[in-house]
């Protein structure tokens, strides 16, 4: 499964490149924001420092806006992703924008006859909510599994990108059904190298290690 951190922090970004977790970025407006930067400078800061698939989104409410944005989205580096919500004007800009060859995100997603139209639409990538479900007392999970099984019976191409993951649980369970992608902010892919055990092991031998009386260096 390939890793794509959920921010537009460029530090935290680099700390996981540096560590080759990361496969690619996914922003949005919201994480626009709290960057407190210009889109277009810290979208390309990105490009730059990350190989993988880069998602910028637009704001337009309109199939053409939406396309017209993506198109001057696209022109920032070559590894622009346009994001696109899934309504109906989205889908028709993810057909255009994906006919002109560019990558698509088609975000928002919280039902499995949305993303059969995604795929159908030609999207590079389907971003399906499973946190935001989950706090409707729906468990994500359950379209990610609905999602896999649909594509797998019609080799649809397009990428189930897991998102709005919360927890180290929600990577390793989207994992296991098959996601060919998770977004997850970097706290979170940070947390799935922690366990209770593991404390608790390393602090016992550093313990039985003093009472050695050694050193390695």
């Amino acid at each position: 499964m390939k890793f794509f951190v959920d921010t537009a922090d460029i530090a935290a970004i680099r700390e996981l490149v540096d560590l080759g977790m990361v496969d690619g970025v996914t922003t949005n407006p919201s994480l626009i924001m709290k960057s407190g930067r210009d889109i277009k400078e810290v979208t390309k800061e990105i490009c730059d420092l990350v190989p993988g698939p880069v998602s910028a989104e637009t704001v337009a409410l309109d199939a053409e806006g939406m396309i017209a944005e993506g198109r001057e989205l696209a022109k920032i580096a070559p590894n622009i992703t346009i994001k696109v919500p899934l309504t109906w004007a989205g889908l028709k800009a993810c057909k255009v924008l994906t006919e002109e060859g560019r990558m698509v995100n088609v975000t928002l997603c919280f039902s499995a006859n949305q993303a059969l139209l995604a795929a159908k639409a030609g999207a590079t990538f389907i971003s399906p909510f499973i946190g935001r479900l989950d706090d409707l007392n729906i468990d994500g999970m359950d379209l990610i599994a609905d999602i896999r099984q649909i594509y797998d019976n019609y080799e649809f191409k397009t990428q189930i990108l897991a998102a709005s993951i919360r927890t180290a649980n929600h990577m390793s369970e989207a994992a296991k059904i098959g996601a060919d992608v998770a977004t997850a902010p970097p706290s979170v892919i940070k947390a799935m190298a922690s366990h209770a055990l593991t404390d608790k092991g390393l602090d016992q031998f550093l313990k039985d290690w003093a009472e050695t009386g050694q050193k390695i260096l």
